[in-house]
């Protein structure tokens, strides 16, 4: 399998929340790099395309771009 990031993910185990109108969905951040990062959710039904992830630890907040979706993961984009 060909790598398609230009950086190199860590993983991580952080609690974090998709923020989009109004409302929110937990998610568990699982690697993260200065690009991108993929999400644990329960469902990816229902997330939008865009939104904000906030990593509790340290409430960062960080616009994000989905591009892709699995069964309970999202891969997200930042800016």
């Amino acid at each position: 399998m060909d790598e398609r990031r230009t950086r190199t993910r860590h993983r991580v185990l952080k609690a974090g929340s998709i923020e989009f109108g109004g409302g929110a969905i937990d998610c568990t951040v699982r690697n993260f790099s200065e690009t991108g990062a993929a999400l644990d959710v329960t469902s990816p039904v229902g997330i939008p395309e865009q939104f904000t992830l906030v990593i509790q630890a340290d409430g960062t907040r960080l616009s994000c771009t989905v591009v892709w979706r699995k069964e309970k993961r999202i891969g997200v984009r930042f800016g």
